[in-house]
This record gives structure tokens, C-alpha cells and sequence, in this order.
């Protein structure tokens, strides 16, 4: 009866905490709106943008792949010019994509213990991270733009993402997984991750994605490889949003103050899906938006 009562005491004090953390969030979001000016006769023109955040974070933590999947071709439609489509999205994932990072970080303490497959998981992320940063600072300081222009560059990775996708799906039909990681296998991923922080500086998306995927392809855990994937882009959109808070200034704020909080709900809770649901299916989904929405770009 005592320990009933512990636990039940444990759990009242840890919703109270929970409680007190949304509160002060929600008061520092109300302050910050009301300091960018934004009218509350607006509020009706802005608040879809949580559903937006909150949709493109939960895709982007439950596959591994960025939130820019989403927000991208969003606001393409939206008419925003592509300086600010990118930045905008840099600032949604550090939302969603930090809330996301420390849920998977979390079930890894979980797991590291039951389980060898999780063995590289902090040196994967420390490697790939400092390359991502690398390729992705190459792109800003060099000032390099994209060989194309962002919604044709766009919906040609979305095409190749969702092939990949889709080819990974095959690889997830083995029980076999594999628990090392050889040589080649990080000189792989030392390129991936430039090439994938360069393309990250375009799009905004990129580099979890194909970590994601490489990982997946040579049969390693397929939540191991998505929580990893998910770590690495939250570090390389903290790592890039300086370049759009401090030298362009294109972020658009009233969509960011909606769409961040809705991010931070759906980095939570993406985590429960890919327990609950199907990888291949929810993978097979994506794929199929990603192939839509690259098809529908290129014609």
C-alpha cells in the first residue's frame, strides 16, 4: 500500500513539473509574440502553422528525415522567397528537431543496456555531427549557391530520397542486423555527412536523411539509425541558424512563434509512433509523399 502510494505521489509530482515547464514556455511564447508586434487580429491567419510544425516534426523525427520535407514545399505555395522558406525552416527544426533529439537520446539511456546494437550510437553522432557542420559552414562561408534553384533542387532530392527510401524498405524485410560498423563504413559516412551538411545549406534538409538510410541499407538497427539521423540534424540546423539570425535576417518570425511550438509536440511524439506503427509502412508513406511532391516540382 505504501509503495502504491509512492508511486502514485512519483507521478502527481512529475505531471506537476510538466505542468510548470508548458506554463513557462507558453508565457515566454506569448511574450515573444507580443515584442514581434504581431497582432492578435492575426492570430486566425498564423495558428494553422502549428498543425504545419507539428506535422513536419513528426515525420521528421519518426523517419529520420528533416522537417524541411514538409515546410519546404509549404512554403513554396505560401510565396515566401527561398532565402526565407530556408531560414524559416532552420528555425522550425530547432525546435522540433532538439525536442525530437532528446526524446531518442532518452529511449537510448533506455536501451544502451539491453541492447548491443546501440554500441556506436555516441560516436556516430559525434563524427557525423562534426562533418555535417564542416560542409554545411563550407557552403555559408564560401557564400556557394545551389546548382539550381530551390524547387528544383528540392523536388530532384525529394524524387532521389524517396527512391532511397524505398530501396531501404527492402533491406528492412532481413532479421539480420548488423552491430559493427567497419572501415568503410566511416569513410562513408565522413562524405555523406559533408555532402549532406552542404545540401542541408541549401534545402534545409539532407543529412539526416542519408545517414539515415546508409545506416538502414547496411542493416543496422532501424531505430538506432533513426535516432541517430535525428541527434545529427538537430545539431546541424542549431549549427546553421546563425547564418539566418545573424547575416540575412530572413526568418520569418510570426510563422516560427505557431509552427515551433507545434514542432515541439510532434518531436515528442514521433518517438510513439515508430514504437507503435510499422517502420515499413510509415516509411512506404513517406516515400510516397516524397515522390509526389518531387514529380509534382519537376513538371
Amino acid at each position: 500500500m505504501l509503495k502504491t502510494q509512492k508511486i502514485l505521489l512519483s507521478g502527481l509530482l512529475q505531471r506537476n513539473q510538466q505542468v510548470k515547464v508548458a506554463l513557462i514556455l507558453a508565457a515566454f511564447w506569448l511574450l515573444c509574440f507580443y515584442f514581434i508586434n504581431a497582432s492578435v487580429d492575426h492570430l486566425h491567419e498564423y495558428s494553422p502553422f502549428l498543425f504545419l510544425g507539428t506535422l513536419g516534426a513528426f515525420f521528421a523525427n519518426a523517419t529520420g528525415a528533416g522537417g524541411g520535407v514538409i515546410f519546404i514545399p509549404a512554403f513554396n505555395q505560401f510565396g515566401f522567397t527561398e532565402v526565407q522558406s530556408v531560414a524559416t525552416s532552420f528555425a522550425i527544426q530547432c525546435f522540433g528537431m532538439t525536442a525530437g533529439a532528446i526524446t531518442w537520446y532518452k529511449y537510448y539511456q533506455s536501451q544502451k543496456s539491453l541492447s548491443s546494437s546501440w554500441q556506436g550510437f555516441h560516436l556516430i553522432i559525434v563524427v557525423c555531427s562534426i562533418c555535417s557542420v564542416i560542409g554545411l559552414w563550407l557552403i555559408y562561408g564560401n557564400q556557394l549557391s545551389a546548382p539550381a534553384s530551390l524547387h528544383v533542387s528540392f523536388s530532384w532530392f525529394s524524387l532521389f530520397l524517396g527512391l532511397s527510401i524505398f530501396t531501404s524498405v527492402y533491406f528492412l524485410k532481413t532479421n539480420k542486423v548488423n552491430n559493427r560498423l567497419l572501415l568503410i563504413d566511416w569513410l562513408m559516412l565522413i562524405v555523406i555527412s559533408l555532402l549532406g551538411g552542404a545540401i542541408t545549406a541549401w534545402l534545409s534538409v539532407g543529412v539526416g536523411e542519408l545517414i539515415a538510410i546508409y545506416l538502414i541499407v547496411r542493416r543496422f538497427d532501424v531505430t538506432m539509425a533513426v535516432s541517430t539521423a535525428v541527434v545529427i540534424s538537430a545539431v546541424t540546423v542549431w549549427a546553421g541558424i546563425w547564418q539566418h539570425l545573424l547575416v540575412d535576417f530572413q526568418v520569418y518570425w510570426q510563422v516560427v512563434f505557431f509552427a515551433g511550438p507545434g514542432a515541439i509536440i510532434g518531436g515528442v511524439l514521433a518517438k510513439k509512433l515508430v514504437m507503435y506503427m510499422s517502420v515499413t509502412r510509415l516509411k512506404l508513406f513517406f516515400a510516397f509523399w516524397l515522390f509526389v511532391i518531387g514529380g509534382v516540382g519537376i513538371t
